[in-house]
């Protein structure tokens, strides 16, 4: 299914109630955050699979968000524990080239309001998109970003007291911390021949983008 197949579906989902779309809602929603675009996902008509990408050309995010679709918290985009040897080398993979621009350059994201005790009363109040356009102005903040990350997250491995990479944030709307849960998943790195984090990271979205991308200020 493609993305632009997908959005009508997604359009029709907002503003109703977990409990009118996903009749068999698993009980755990509130500790598997995940869920809430999973379940989206199958309901429209996709098999969850092991693929980069939710669709042949594009990418289905959710998060957490107050009842004027503000966001809530940060917005998860991949872990970097595969990746991170593109990510920390002298010369790294070029954003372009990068599972980053691979996973964000055609982009829904639907906030999700969890204000509600019973996970059966959540709901998705819209659906945003967003697309990466090489030479735009999003993608130079992006690629900025990007840029910033990965020669920040190899400054901390070679000067930082533990060797460890830490949280990293670009100038604009992307940033590197911690995600995991116990037992925690180490990071090995192959240029440093050692361990450089002692539990999983991952890439993030900023809430100054989805702040953004609900003004329609990415290109600004």
């Amino acid at each position: 299914m493609t993305l632009d197949e997908a959005m009508p579906l997604l359009e029709a989902a907002c503003g109703r109630k977990f409990s009118e779309l996903f009749a068999d809602h698993p009980v755990d929603l509130r500790t598997n955050k995940g869920h809430a675009g999973q379940l989206l996902l199958q309901y429209i008509g996709c098999e969850l699979d092991s693929n980069l990408i939710d669709f042949v050309d594009g990418e289905l995010k959710t998060n957490k968000a107050n009842r004027d679709s503000t966001p809530a918290e940060t917005m998860f985009i991949t872990q970097i524990s595969e990746q991170i040897d593109t990510l920390v080398a002298v010369n790294p993979v070029t954003f372009e080239q990068s599972n980053l621009f691979k996973k964000i350059q055609n982009l829904v994201y639907l906030p999700v309001v969890k204000d509600a005790e019973q996970a059966a009363d959540w709901y998705y109040t819209r659906c945003i998109r967003v697309r990466v356009t090489p030479g735009g102005r999003l993608f130079e903040k992006l690629k900025r970003d990007y840029d910033a990350i990965c020669s920040g997250l190899r400054r901390h491995i070679e000067t930082s007291e533990d060797g460890y990479i830490h949280t990293t944030n670009g100038p604009h709307y992307v940033q590197v911390r911690s995600k995991d849960s116990k037992p925690y998943h180490p990071i090995y790195s192959r240029t440093f021949g050692r361990l450089i984090s002692d539990k999983n990271h991952a890439l993030y979205f900023k809430k100054e983008f989805m702040l953004d991308a609900l003004r329609d200020r990415l290109n600004h």
